[in-house]
């Protein structure tokens, strides 16, 4: 990036909090999974794809959901009180899971999943690595999430700033074609 944008100067503020871009006076945001309805501008610059979790512990002692009603009776592990969309054959089905523990941070609640404190629903970048070693376990995998995206978010405008354009395009660049995202 340097060397392609020698005069690109970034400054990231990392956090899981939506984020006011107007009052708090950035020019843009990246937002990873369902965009809600909102005045902002949207672009996608990859795709997300994510699944629900649980370690071996707390499947041996609380069993593993089979149906989305059987889902609803677990200890959800979320960041504030989402929904889950989850495919059913071909439609999404919402779900209203309930639960204990709530983090703001992906990789906080998959530290919570894997320590047996409940099922998850986070991003594959985040849980690709406690999969693989056996820390946590796809469940439900007949219900998966349907695919999310990345995205850059601006206010309203007729035109991105340079900045904006240049962020957006490498990002585009770098998630478009990324396996460990898709």
């Amino acid at each position: 990036m340097a060397r392609r944008y020698p005069q690109l100067h970034v400054h990231a503020a990392y956090s899981d909090r939506f984020v006011d871009l107007i009052a708090e006076g950035f020019d843009c945001a990246i937002r990873v999974g369902y965009l809600p309805d909102s005045n902002l501008i949207a672009r996608r610059v990859g795709p997300i794809s994510g699944k629900l979790v649980a370690s071996p512990g707390y499947i041996k002692a609380h069993g593993a959901p089979e149906t989305l009603d059987e889902l609803i009776a677990h200890e959800a592990l979320m960041q504030g009180t989402e929904s889950w969309q989850l495919m059913d054959g071909d439609k999404i089905v919402t779900v209203h899971p309930q639960g204990r523990f709530k983090a703001d941070n992906g990789t906080a609640l998959a530290v919570a999943a894997a320590a047996g404190l409940g099922i998850a629903w986070l991003p594959d970048c985040v849980i690709n690595d406690y999969v693989a070693s056996g820390a946590l376990v796809p469940i439900m995998t007949h219900h998966p999430p349907p695919s999310a995206g990345a995205y850059v978010v601006r206010p309203p405008g007729q035109h991105p700033s340079r900045k904006v354009r240049v962020l957006t395009e490498l990002l585009i660049e770098c998630l478009g074609d990324n396996p460990y995202l898709a």
